[in-house]
This record gives C-alpha cells, sequence and structure tokens, in this order.
C-alpha cells in the first residue's frame, strides 16, 4: 500500500458499465520520510468513503481489485482506508483530529 493525499475528485459520466457506481478521486503520494505530497499520483475508486484533504492508504495493480467494490472490475488503483494518523521516528507527520 501506499500513503497518499486526496487532492480532487474526478466525475466521469460515460464510461465502463462496471465502472457505474464508484467515486473516483485524485490522490498524490506522501513522502514517507518528510510527510510532504510529492508530484504525480493517481486516480483512485473510492471503497472507504474518503474526501478531499484527507490522508488515506491506497493499493495499485491486482490488489486494487480486492475490495468488496472492486473485485473482478478493471481498477488500478483503490483507495482502502483512511488515515488518522501518521508517524515516522517518533514524530507525528500527520494527526486527522
Amino acid at each position: 500500500m501506499v500513503i497518499g493525499k486526496v487532492i480532487g475528485t474526478v466525475v466521469a459520466t460515460r464510461k465502463e458499465e462496471e465502472l457505474v457506481g464508484l467515486t473516483f478521486l485524485a490522490v498524490a503520494p506522501i513522502d514517507l520520510v518528510t510527510g510532504e505530497v510529492k508530484s504525480g499520483g493517481v486516480i483512485a475508486v473510492d471503497a472507504v468513503g474518503a474526501g478531499v484533504g484527507e490522508v488515506v492508504l491506497y493499493a495499485s495493480g491486482s490488489s486494487a481489485r480486492q475490495t468488496t467494490i472492486t473485485q473482478n472490475r478493471p481498477v488500478d488503483a483503490t483507495i482502502m482506508a483512511i488515515v488518522d494518523t501518521f508517524e515516522v521516528g517518533g514524530t507525528v507527520l500527520y494527526d486527522k483530529s
């Protein structure tokens, strides 16, 4: 899994039937050492109700199709958790509260 920050939403009114009903979010990776948002990212299916600005864990590749809502669907990235706290070496880099 990768830690990232939801930076936006994606709306697609015309899509493959298997994708109907799924929510798409733009996610940028976070540097594990500094906690800074890095450039780049993915469009991920949201399996947990995340929102813009939240820090999340997402999986890509075949692991992205291991959730109840993404099983056997053509997705390459899925948000699987919303992060409450992110700590490295005793330093809290992110705290949701």
